[in-house]
C-alpha cells in the first residue's frame, strides 16, 4: 500500500512542475504547423515508440495534422537497421520525407540522447536533421541533461524525483501531455465519440 500512494502522489506532485508556459508554446507551435500544411512527425525508442504510435493517431484524427511515427513501419526500420545501422532508422526516414522547415519533430523519451555513452543516437541524429532542415523540435523527456531536452526548441521536463521511476513517470507523462494538447481548444477540430 505504502508504493502505490507515494506512486500516485507522486504523479500528483509532477503535474505541478510542467510549465505551462512551455506547453502554451508547444501548441502555438503544432497549431502554426497544421496552418502552414507541414507534418509532424513523432519519435521514440522502446516504450515512447509505442506511445508515439497512439499519438500520431490522436493527432491526425482529433486535430487534422498530418501526423507520422517512423516506428508504425516496422519493415522499413528493420530494412534500415539492417542496412545502415540503428543509428540512422530515423534521420534517414526523415530525409526521405523531405523534412522541411514546415515540418515539427516530436521528440518523446526517457533520457532524451547522450553522444559520449552513445545512447539514443537514432533521436540525436534525428534531432541534428531538424536542426538543419530548420524544422520545430519539441521534446518530451526524463532528464534535462540529455541532448534532446538541450537541443529542441521547447522541451517538457518530466521529473519524477525519484530515480527509480524515471521511466514509468516520464514515458506516462508522455501520454499525459499528448492528451493535453490534441485536447486543447486551439487544437482539436474534430470531436471525440465518447
Amino acid at each position: 500500500m505504502d508504493f502505490i500512494k507515494k506512486y500516485f502522489n507522486l504523479i500528483g506532485e509532477v503535474s505541478k512542475t510542467i510549465k505551462t508556459e512551455s506547453l502554451l508554446r508547444i501548441i502555438e507551435i503544432l497549431r502554426k504547423t497544421r496552418l502552414s500544411k507541414g507534418r509532424l512527425f513523432i519519435i521514440g525508442v522502446g516504450g515512447s515508440a509505442g506511445n508515439a504510435s497512439h499519438a500520431v493517431n490522436d493527432f491526425r484524427k482529433l486535430c487534422g495534422i498530418d501526423a507520422h511515427a517512423p516506428t508504425d513501419n516496422v519493415s522499413e526500420i528493420t530494412a534500415r537497421t539492417n542496412d545502415q545501422g540503428f543509428e540512422f532508422i530515423f534521420s534517414e526516414y526523415l530525409k526521405t520525407s523531405k523534412l522541411a522547415a514546415k515540418d515539427t519533430l516530436l521528440v518523446f523519451s526517457v533520457g532524451g540522447g547522450n553522444e559520449k555513452k552513445k545512447v539514443s543516437v537514432n533521436l540525436i541524429n534525428a534531432i541534428k536533421l531538424a536542426r538543419l532542415k530548420k524544422s520545430k523540435i519539441i521534446s518530451i523527456v526524463g532528464r534535462n541533461d540529455g541532448f534532446a531536452f538541450k537541443n529542441s526548441d521547447v522541451s517538457i521536463f518530466v521529473d519524477s524525483k525519484n530515480k527509480n521511476l524515471v521511466t514509468p513517470i516520464s514515458e506516462s507523462y508522455q501520454v499525459i501531455i499528448w492528451h493535453l494538447l490534441v485536447s486543447h481548444p486551439k487544437l482539436q477540430i474534430n470531436p471525440t465519440k465518447w
